[in-house]
């Protein structure tokens, strides 16, 4: 955390609160995120312990957590064989024998519920040009029953072994042989080809396996096993490529924090609500209520079974990509409702609220302008454009039923400025 004195000293190297936001959004442009490995969290996440779980949104202490998001700990925790049962999870969360986490305090994002236990594989991308590195999960598979999404049973079970033992190790030694993958130019020429990399990752994810290709045919003479099986598992999931693009936004956008800054680092939500950090303010989290949601449902499922329980995947629009590049996307408009014209109003939108473009992702459909990029909290306050976010939607009994657009509340943006009017005076 920085002190008001520590952080009054720091903006007082630049002479106004726009030069510590031209600084924030320069580090932002300039960062460099390349995947270059795949470990169990326990591995490379700092300070991680093998008691330890963690889930999406600001941190909260265990009792705070409701309906799907608490489903999903249990879970995490079963699966890790932290707990016999449900109910000797429930009492280990509860005595502290196990332990709750926020991911972002580990340098990490998840997923819906964004569950980390400490033999699932994680994505490490070093950010080359800050120094940093940041992690993501894997991807479960399209089954809507996921842990993510609230859901632990013995298929979710079988699934997540496979993952580990199967599917990460081959992907981990296909990476290592490649020398590690540059994923911005990857994920630029994504967007090019209808991506907007948060809930659309199809041509991401075909990148990402031709990337990797020349190591998986060298795999195939060397007798790898496993190897065929991972590649028609990723052939077939296009959603693989969604926890690269976290990972790689969240290395992004920890290399944003300058004192003084108030463009946002981070957005993310729990079962509680809506949570953002501001670069300029540190590990501080600004909370509010739920976000605002429009979508669109699978058949069968009603408005009202949708419900909160975390998610870290609006990271990527925190760097410009994801809402902020829906004009990419035009055809999330089948899976997630709306139109063309109506996504490409929204991202026109977001330039009001954005401190620049981004100089390497492009929309094609604004004549290759850059996405908009660096939310400036004083100009969501000013125009009253709240950040908009695609999204998956949960059901209230588990799995994914939908899928949308959502609207950061405007309470998380006032609250941020107002403490940093607190420590920095007159904004």
């Amino acid at each position: 955390m920085v002190s008001t004195e520590q952080a009054g000293a720091a903006l007082r190297e630049f002479t106004s609160v726009d030069e510590a936001n031209a600084e924030s959004f320069a580090r932002l442009n300039a960062a460099d995120p390349w995947v270059i490995d795949v470990r169990p969290a326990r591995e490379v996440l700092p300070g991680y312990r093998d008691n330890l779980v963690l889930t999406s949104g600001a941190p909260m202490s265990w009792h705070d957590y409701t309906g799907g998001q608490r489903e999903a700990l249990i879970g995490g925790a079963l699966f890790e064989g932290l707990a016999d049962n449900r109910e000797d999870a429930i009492a280990g969360f509860a005595s502290g024998e196990i332990e709750v986490g926020a991911c972002h305090d580990y340098a990490a994002v998840g997923s819906l519920a964004g569950i980390y236990t400490a033999s699932m594989p994680v994505f490490v991308v070093a950010n080359r040009a800050h120094g940093n590195v940041g992690f993501c999960n894997f991807y479960e598979g399209k089954e809507p029953r996921r842990l993510n999404y609230g859901c632990y049973d013995e298929g979710v079970h079988e699934r997540l072994l496979h993952v580990n033992s199967v599917l990460a190790p081959v992907v981990a030694e296909a990476i290592r042989r490649r020398g590690g993958i540059a994923l911005k130019p990857l994920i630029a020429r994504a967007l090019r080809m209808g991506d907007e990399v948060h809930s659309r990752n199809a041509a991401a994810s075909i990148l990402f396996n031709r990337e990797i290709l020349p190591a998986v045919l060298d795999m195939v003479e060397d007798g790898v096993a496993g190897v065929r099986e991972t590649m028609l598992h990723l052939a077939e999931n296009d959603y693989f490529f969604l926890r690269l693009s976290m990972a790689a936004a969240k290395a992004c956008a920890d290399a944003m924090v300058v004192p003084g800054s108030t463009l946002v680092s981070a957005m993310a939500f729990s079962c509680r609500g809506f949570a953002i950090k501001l670069a300029g303010l540190g590990e501080t989290w600004f909370e509010g209520p739920p976000p605002i949601h429009q979508g669109k449902l699978f058949a069968g499922h009603t408005e009202d079974e949708i419900t909160w329980m975390g998610g870290e995947s609006p990271i990527t629009e925190t760097i410009g990509l994801g809402g902020f590049a829906q004009a990419c996307a035009l055809s999330l408009q089948e899976y997630q409702g709306g139109s063309p014209e109506v996504m490409i109003e929204r991202n026109l939108e977001m330039y009001a609220i954005t401190y620049g473009e981004n100089s390497t992702y492009r929309i094609p459909h604004f004549g290759f302008r850059g996405t908009p990029t660096g939310i400036d909290a004083r100009k969501v306050l000013e125009t009253a454009v709240l950040p908009v976010m695609d999204v998956g939607l949960a059901g209230r009994d588990g799995g994914q039923i939908g899928a949308g657009v959502i609207r950061a509340p405007r309470e998380c943006f006032a609250d941020a400025l107002a403490e940093h009017e607190h420590r920095f005076g007159s904004r």
